[in-house]
C-alpha cells in the first residue's frame, strides 16, 4: 500500500506519515461480511478505501515520526520566548531535540539543504485557533502532597460542619476503615479563612459526630501551616511538650489544647508512613493531571523527606522533569558537604541541586514573621519557624558547598532577615552560579523590595495567592502595609527573575489559572476588593513576562535555561498545545483554554497533535 499524503489546510507540503499497512484480518474479513450483507464487489472496494484512510489517518494523527514538524496554516502561532524570535511558523523536532524554527518554506529549504528527502519530513497543521508555546513549569508544588490530597479533598467545605461531614462520608464510603477504627484518616484543604465565622475548628467538632468519634484524624490545611487532629490522635502522640520552638498547639481560655497545630507543632504528630503503593498512586495522580495541564517540569518543595527518595528510585520511569529540593532539618546534621546534588539523572528528568528552608509561617494562619503586629490580631507579629542565627550559619555553608538555598519567607520580618543573611553570605560566593530564591516573597519592604534585584536573588511567586488573599490581606496587614503583598511588578522592575508556581495542592494546579491571575489580579469571575480593574492593578504583569515565568525563568530558577524554557534548536523538544491563543485573546476567555498535547522530548505525553 504506498504512503497516505493528506493536504490539511493551504500549506504547500503535504502530511507524510510512516507507511502503514492495515491488519490483514481486517482487509481479509471485511469483503466476506459485507457481501453476506448484499454489497457489491465496487461498493465493497469504495467502502475499503474510506476504511483505509480513515484507519491511516487515525494512526497518523496518534503517532509522530522521529523527525517532524508543528506549523501553523497561517501567521506565526508558536511562541518562542526568544528575544530574536519571538514567533514563528513552524517548530522542526528531531528526535528529542529541536532542529530548527521558521516559516514552513525555510524550514523545508534547510531540511532538504541537509541532504534529506522533502517526504521524509512528517508535517502536523495546528488547528487555527491553536498556538504552541514552550513546556511549563511550575516552580513550587508539592508533587506527592497533591496525590494524597485528592484522597480527602476538603477545599470545598464552607463550614466547620461541612468539614466533619466530608470526613463522615468518606469513612462510610470506605469498609476498610469503617469497620476498622485504628485506621488514620487524612485530609487535606480546609481553609477556616473562607468561613463565614473565620475561626480555628476543635477536635470537639470531630467528637460531635458520632462515626467520626474516636479515631485518629489528621485534617492539613489549605496553607500546609496547620494541622486539625481529633482527641484520638493527640493521645497516640503523647506527651506533649509546654512549647514549640517555631510553632504553636492552640489553646482555649483554660490553657488546654484544641485540637489544631501551627508550622513546626505540626511535626509533633507522628504520621504513619506512606506505603511504596501509596507513594505510586498519589505520584501518578498528580503527574497525570500535571501532564493534562501542560505542565513539563515541576519543581517540587516537598513537605516530606520522603518525597526525593522516592523520586529518586523512579528517574527511569516516563513522565514529567522534576527540580527536586532537598529537605533541611533543623535538629539534624549538616549535610551540604557530603551529600553530592543529584543532576541530571534520568536523561534529565530529576535534578535535585537545592536546599529548602523555612524561615516562617504563613499569612493565612496567622504565622508568617511581621515587623509590625497584625492588624487583626494586635498581641501577635507572627513567628520566625528558624532562629536568625541558624539562618547566618548554615545558608553560607550550603552556598559554599555549591548548593541553591531557596527559603521559604512570607512576612516582611522573615523576607528581611533572609535577604540579610544573603546578603553576607553573597560576598563570599558567586550569586549567578548559585542563584539563590526567595520561595513566596510575599510581604516585603519598599527597601526590601530593591534588594531582591540588587542582590541577583529570584522571586518564586505564586500568583494565585494573591487573588485567594486579596479578600482578607488588607484586614489582616493594613491599608499601608498590604502595597508590598505580592508586589509582582515592583519585584521585576527592581531587577528580580520571577519564576512562577502554584505551590499546589494549597492552589489549583493550572498553570494557566497562575498566568491569569498574574495579567489580572481578578478572581475567575472577573472580581476583586479594589473592582473590574484587579487588585492593585499597578502590578499586574504583562502576558510575555508571565510566560516567562512559566517557561525560560523558571528553567533559569532550575538551572536548565540551556536546555528547557524556550523553543530554540539545540534545545529539548518540551512543548504545549493550547486550544486558544492566550496572549490575545481577552482575558475572560483564558480560563476557558485547553490543553490539547503535552509533548516531553518529541514525544507526546498527554493528548494529540
Amino acid at each position: 500500500m504506498p504512503e497516505l499524503h493528506k493536504r490539511q489546510g493551504p500549506g504547500k507540503f503535504a502530511d507524510t506519515g510512516p507507511q502503514n499497512v492495515l491488519p490483514h484480518k481486517i482487509t481479509s474479513l471485511l469483503p466476506s461480511v459485507l457481501s453476506g450483507f448484499g454489497y457489491s464487489r465496487p461498493v465493497i472496494l469504495i467502502f475499503l478505501a474510506v476504511f483505509a484512510a480513515w484507519f491511516l489517518s487515525s494512526e497518523e494523527t496518534s503517532s509522530l515520526s522521529h523527525s517532524y514538524a508543528i506549523c501553523s496554516s497561517s501567521g506565526a502561532r508558536v511562541y518562542t520566548v526568544d528575544h530574536v524570535v519571538p514567533n514563528v511558523q513552524c517548530l522542526v523536532v528531531d528526535g528529542s531535540l529541536i532542529l530548527d524554527i521558521g516559516s514552513l518554506d525555510d524550514v523545508m529549504a534547510r531540511w532538504v539543504a541537509r541532504g534529506r528527502l522533502r517526504s521524509s519530513l512528517q508535517i502536523r497543521y495546528l488547528d487555527k485557533s491553536s498556538i504552541v508555546v514552550p513546556g511549563l513549569s511550575d516552580s513550587h508544588a508539592h508533587i506527592l502532597e497533591y496525590g494524597a490530597s485528592r484522597q480527602l479533598l476538603l477545599t470545598n467545605a464552607k463550614t466547620i460542619k461541612d468539614t466533619v461531614a466530608l470526613v463522615r462520608q468518606y469513612i462510610l464510603d470506605n469498609d476498610d476503615i469503617l469497620n476498622d477504627s485504628s485506621k488514620f484518616i487524612e485530609g487535606w484543604g480546609w481553609d477556616h479563612t473562607s468561613w463565614p465565622v473565620e475561626e480555628w475548628p476543635t477536635w470537639d467538632d470531630l467528637e460531635m459526630d458520632p462515626i467520626v468519634r474516636g479515631r485518629p484524624i489528621i485534617l492539613q490545611s489549605k496553607d500546609a501551616h496547620a494541622l486539625w487532629i481529633s482527641k484520638k490522635t493527640y493521645a497516640l502522640n503523647s506527651p506533649w511538650p509546654s512549647e514549640v520552638e517555631g510553632g504553636v498547639v492552640i489553646k482555649d481560655s483554660f490553657g488546654d489544647p484544641t485540637g489544631v497545630l501551627l508550622d513546626n507543632a505540626q511535626d509533633l504528630v507522628e504520621i504513619p508512613a506512606p506505603t511504596e503503593q501509596d507513594l505510586l498512586r498519589r505520584f501518578n495522580t498528580a503527574v497525570n493531571d500535571a501532564l493534562s495541564y501542560g505542565l513539563t517540569s515541576i519543581h517540587d518543595a516537598g513537605l516530606k523527606p520522603i518525597s526525593l527518595e522516592f523520586f529518586r528510585r523512579f528517574t527511569k520511569r516516563p513522565g514529567i522533569r522534576i527540580y527536586g529540593m532537598r529537605y533541611f532539618e533543623e535538629n539534624g546534621p549538616y549535610w551540604g558537604n557530603i551529600s553530592k546534588p543529584i543532576i541530571n539523572a534520568g536523561d534529565g528528568r530529576l535534578n535535585a541541586r537545592s536546599v529548602k528552608i523555612f524561615a516562617d509561617g504563613a499569612l493565612r494562619s496567622g504565622g508568617a514573621a511581621l515587623n509590625e503586629p497584625y492588624c487583626d490580631h494586635p498581641h501577635t507579629k507572627g513567628f520566625m519557624r528558624l532562629d536568625a542565627k541558624v539562618l547566618a550559619d548554615v545558608v553560607p555553608k550550603f552556598l559554599r558547598d555549591g548548593w541553591q538555598v531557596n527559603v521559604h519567607a512570607i512576612g516582611d520580618y522573615a523576607n528581611g532577615v533572609v535577604l540579610d543573611t544573603f546578603e553576607t553570605a553573597l560576598k563570599d560566593v558567586n550569586v549567578t552560579a548559585l542563584r539563590p530564591r526567595l520561595e513566596h516573597a510575599q510581604i516585603l519592604t519598599k527597601t526590601d523590595l530593591k534588594r531582591v534585584g540588587k542582590l541577583g536573588v529570584i522571586s518564586s511567586i505564586q500568583p494565585t495567592h494573591a487573588i485567594s488573599d486579596m479578600w482578607f490581606a488588607e484586614e489582616r496587614l493594613g491599608s499601608e502595609r498590604v502595597k508590598g503583598l505580592y508586589a509582582f511588578r515592583s519585584l521585576l522592575d527592581h531587577g528580580s527573575r520571577l519564576a512562577f508556581g502554584s505551590d499546589f495542592p494549597v492552589e489549583d494546579m493550572n498553570p494557566l489559572s497562575g498566568f491569569y491571575a498574574a495579567i489580572t489580579r481578578l478572581s475567575p469571575e472577573g472580581q476583586s476588593p479594589s473592582g473590574p480593574s484587579g487588585w492593585f492593578p499597578e502590578q499586574r504583569l504583562t502576558r510575555m513576562e508571565s510566560l516567562r515565568g512559566m517557561t525560560i525563568d523558571a528553567a533559569y530558577a532550575s538551572f536548565t535555561e540551556d536546555s528547557l524554557g524556550s523553543l530554540v534548536p539545540g534545545k529539548r523538544a518540551d512543548y504545549v498545545v493550547l486550544s486558544q491563543d492566550i496572549m490575545t485573546i481577552p482575558v475572560d476567555q483564558i480560563l476557558s483554554t485547553k490543553v490539547q498535547a503535552t509533548v516531553i522530548d518529541g514525544r507526546l505525553a498527554f493528548g494529540q497533535v
